[in-house]
């Protein structure tokens, strides 16, 4: 037992240590994950993550697929920034082909990828609430997200999987009242995040929790390979669509939410900002919106209007050899990379000539928040534990793949 002349904050104990699993099967690991936690008193002397849980061997599996198959494999990895997962694939292979996607659909993608961000950043918020406590928070984070995910179902078909993607485009165009349904929902926006703002920011549990929890510096970040709202809660304003812009994003103003202190509660202020930033990227998108086909006219990898099929045999054949066999991009390899709700996602494609891809490395932005756990996790106390966790908010199926 720790004496009173040995501070418990000290790391050097010599007395009896206990080994604590929290996980697999935890509601507050944030999926699958299994912490193996060696504790002196409530002191987190040393942590080992341990992962694999969801492992579905998702890489190798798409070299059995055809390209447009891969879309409904990827886009499960990170189960809430499917839009993420599926433009940083489709446009690793429109590099690959040299096809140029339509301004429109370039301009939709733009909203569905912010959109799925804002939904992302909302769910972690109200979790993570919830975690704490704060039950009022995740009631009012959830009551916004179903509203995005209302957009999703109408436009799509599915909530959080809209799998509308196709290389050179989009499978299908918004729906007639999506417009006018996401401007209320932008309209509404600024309101529910003043509410959200008022219950957490000044408020003195959620500071206390937070503030100087899981520091996770600048040169942590470098080693640990860290990146997103963790790289930016350090301090450093590294953001793939500044970087690295892709689909428009140039085109597009707004701000990259940095913070210097590199604990819980930056992190929060980080994701915080950044709501408002994909508001204001989705209201610059509406105004740019202009009429237009929404997938490329190359025949290579565009399947024909279903309006030809009854008419063309030229069309049925076409469509046949598109869906059956699909496309041959020419060999070569190359990583193509965007920003998600968690960081750098990027997706490394080898093709040799084939229909299928011969190789797909995909770049998860939450291997390394879950590897960088088993350093700031040291001297925590273990109701900490979960607070450090959320804040870096892995997504376990892009870690195991």
């Amino acid at each position: 037992m720790t004496t009173p002349d040995k501070m418990p904050n000290q790391l050097d104990f010599a007395d009896d240590i206990m080994e604590l699993n929290l996980g697999p099967q935890h509601p507050s690991t944030h999926g699958v994950l299994r912490l193996k936690l060696h504790l002196n008193g409530e002191i987190v002397v040393s942590a080992e993550p341990v992962i694999g849980y969801l492992h579905t061997g998702v890489e190798k599996e798409c070299e059995t697929r055809t390209y447009h198959q891969v879309f409904t494999l990827v886009d499960r990895l990170d189960y809430l920034s499917g839009p993420a997962e599926e433009q940083a694939f489709a446009q690793a292979v429109e590099r690959l082909m040299q096809i140029e996607v339509p301004e429109r659909a370039q301009t939709i993608r733009i909203i569905l990828l912010e959109l799925a961000r804002l939904s992302s950043h909302l769910l972690w918020l109200g979790t993570s609430a919830l975690e704490l406590n704060m039950s009022s928070v995740f009631m009012y984070c959830f009551a916004e997200r179903e509203k995005i995910l209302d957009l999703f179902e109408e436009m799509a078909g599915a909530r959080m999987f809209p799998t509308c993607w196709r290389i050179g485009g989009l499978s299908r165009d918004l729906d007639p009242g999506f417009e006018a349904r996401l401007r209320d929902l932008l309209k509404d926006f600024p309101r529910i995040w003043k509410d959200l703002d008022n219950l957490l920011t000044h408020n003195y549990v959620w500071c206390t929790r937070l503030q100087g929890i899981a520091i996770i510096d600048k040169e942590t970040c470098h080693q640990y390979m860290c990146t997103g709202p963790v790289i930016r809660g350090a301090g450093v304003p590294y953001d793939i669509r500044k970087v690295y812009p892709y689909s428009g994003y140039e085109n597009y103003q707004f701000d990259i939410p940095t913070h210097p202190d590199g604990d819980c509660y930056a992190r929060y202020l980080v994701r915080m900002e950044e709501m408002k930033e994909s508001v204001s990227i989705i209201e610059q998108a509406l105004s740019k919106l202009k009429p237009g086909p929404v997938l490329t006219d190359n025949r290579k990898v565009a399947l024909p209007p279903r309006r030809q099929l009854a008419r063309s045999m030229e069309a049925v054949i076409h469509q046949f050899k598109l869906v059956s066999e699909g496309f041959h991009p020419p060999a070569g390899e190359l990583y193509q990379a965007v920003e998600s709700a968690r960081g750098e996602l990027g997706y490394y494609l080898v093709s040799d000539g084939g229909n299928r891809p011969y190789r797909l490395r995909v770049r998860s932005p939450s291997f390394p928040h879950v590897e960088v756990l088993q350093k700031i996790l040291t001297g925590l106390v273990i109701s900490d534990v979960v607070v450090a966790i959320a804040s870096v908010d892995p997504i376990l199926g892009d870690v195991d793949r």
